[in-house]
């Protein structure tokens, strides 16, 4: 009777273990440029990790960050971060929007995600 419960205690713990491991989070790191190197325009930049395998259900916050471009600056920083098997999928992008504060979109840009890498992301003008 002891020997069942303490492999049913060992099993159970390596269930959680397993599963808490699949959950631990992992930060994306990059950067935001203008395209011909010249400083990126004021508004903000919304980054965001997208693929077929991301909700876009408002459950996933962490995968979005907003950041603020004064208009002086050539390259922004940026910091996502999610579950680390989901980022070990082929299919994520990392995509970038600059909108002025009207929400009227300036440029965008995208480049595959890379995990273990620094991902850099061009924005090109829009062009309406």
């Amino acid at each position: 009777m002891i020997k069942r419960r303490m492999v049913m205690t060992g099993t159970i713990a390596a269930v959680v273990a397993t599963a808490a491991a699949a959950e631990q989070s992992t930060d994306l790191r990059g950067e935001v440029v203008f395209e011909g190197g010249s400083a990126i325009p004021e508004g903000i930049v919304k980054v965001s990790l997208e693929g077929p395998d991301v909700r876009p259900d408002g459950q996933h916050d962490a995968y979005q960050t907003n950041v603020s471009s004064n208009g002086h600056l050539r390259a922004i920083s940026f910091s996502l971060s999610g579950p680390a098997d989901l980022l070990a999928l082929s299919n994520l992008q990392i995509v970038a929007r600059l909108e002025r504060a009207d929400g009227w979109l300036l440029a965008r840009g995208s480049a595959k995600l890379v995990v273990g890498s620094t991902v850099e992301v061009t924005l090109n003008k829009v062009m309406y």
